[in-house]
């Protein structure tokens, strides 16, 4: 076999590199896309013998046609190799999912609002005038370790019971504060969440009627459906 049929063997196995194409197509090479408005070949569709063959000679015609874009492109070099630099993207996508809703506000971000009441991150280190150093405020030898508690003394108040413990009133009223804040709390979660599931931004828009449904269905939106949730 003559050298110069062996070349053409050779090269009758690869496709040229350039594609013609009546109408030229529209790149967008920062997706590496192309868009192709070429009439297609209803008589190759519709053959189910050359359909497949069809498609994928005008899918590689098209992917050469963005690989020729690409050498295009002015290039860097690299640690890591050459690499182009892709150009802005022209095509905006849409969103897959809708945009979401604005979350309610609950009574007390309202009334934070209302107020201009900001919320401040208290720093855990804290100067220490005594040691003249920096201690945490809490955690491992908090600055307040060594030194007697504010409330070591407490008053007696007046017409009070000089022999009631003090100390275990202020615990008991403690403790109903820190449950009341807790219940005003579970309260604000589930009117936000009724208020979320029934797509409205403020509880008050709400009737008396809708608002009961809408707790109801919102105390149930859980895995245990309401059963395990603690009754406020």
């Amino acid at each position: 076999m003559d050298v110069s049929e062996i070349l053409e063997a050779h090269k009758a196995q690869y496709k040229p590199i350039t594609v013609e194409k009546l109408v030229p197509l529209d790149f967008d090479i920062n997706l590496l896309s192309a868009f192709d408005t070429n009439a297609l070949d209803e008589k190759a569709l519709k053959n189910n013998s050359k359909v497949e063959q069809y498609i994928s000679d005008l899918t590689r015609d098209n992917t050469q046609l963005i690989v020729n874009e690409l050498f295009k492109l002015p290039v860097n070099s690299t640690d890591v190799g050459v690499l182009a630099q892709l150009p802005d993207r022209t095509t905006s996508l849409p969103r897959e999912k809708p945009l979401p809703k604005d979350r309610p506000l609950t009574r007390w971000e309202k009334f934070a609002k209302a107020k201009g009441i900001q919320n401040k991150k208290r720093e855990r280190m804290v100067f220490n005038e005594e040691t003249g150093e920096y201690e945490p405020r809490w955690g491992y030898k908090p600055k307040d370790k060594d030194q007697l508690e504010e409330d070591w003394l407490l008053p007696v108040p007046d017409h009070a019971d000089p022999m009631e413990d003090q100390y275990a009133k202020a615990r008991e009223a403690k403790k109903a504060r820190v449950e009341k804040n807790t219940k005003r709390h579970r309260r604000n979660e589930e009117e936000r969440s009724a208020a979320t599931l029934a797509g409205k931004k403020d509880i008050k828009e709400f009737k008396k009627s809708e608002l009961e449904i809408a707790l109801a269905a919102a105390k149930k939106a859980t895995a245990g459906h309401g059963k395990f949730d603690p009754k406020a």
